[in-house]
């Protein structure tokens, strides 16, 4: 499966667009749509140059698309794209790596049905052991979108 435009808009709207380099949450050194990396693999530093706003895009869309190849090899069931959009999503904002070894990637491959999936979206919600509210308000929303029919 692909992300579609609803799913590149989902994670946009919860990344928001930073043109300078900055610090996220998880005080870690972040550009454009959450980015904290170049297409090529560097890795962003608060020393960078401001990038414009067309080659934000163009650095998320890369990497987003990067993470729904790598969501859609780990994922073994047959989802819906809401369901999709919502895992990458997921998975763009903690990693590919904690996504792998998720309780939440555990339920989706053995029933993408199953409702207990929205208390594993609830519980990623900390950056340094702190709750966040944006991380509640983006949980939620991915939870809400998961279970959408349409």
């Amino acid at each position: 499966m692909k992300l579609d435009l609803n799913g590149y808009n989902l994670i946009c709207e919860f990344e928001g667009l930073k043109l300078k380099p900055y610090l996220c949450s998880a005080k870690i050194p972040t550009i454009g749509y959450g980015n904290t990396y170049y297409p090529n693999g560097k890795r962003v530093t608060l020393l960078d140059d401001a990038i414009t706003k067309e080659y934000a895009f163009e650095i998320f869309k890369t990497i987003a698309d990067k993470f729904a190849k790598r969501v859609d090899d780990m994922v073994k069931t047959e989802l819906t794209q809401n369901q999709f959009n919502a895992l990458v999503s997921f998975a763009y904002n903690v990693g590919t790596g904690a996504f792998a070894t998720s309780t939440l990637l555990k339920k989706v491959n053995i029933n993408p049905n199953d409702a207990t999936i929205k208390n594993e979206f609830l519980k990623w919600v900390r950056a340094n052991k702190k709750v966040i509210q944006g991380l509640v308000n983006r949980r939620n929303k991915e939870a809400l979108i998961y279970f959408a029919s349409k």
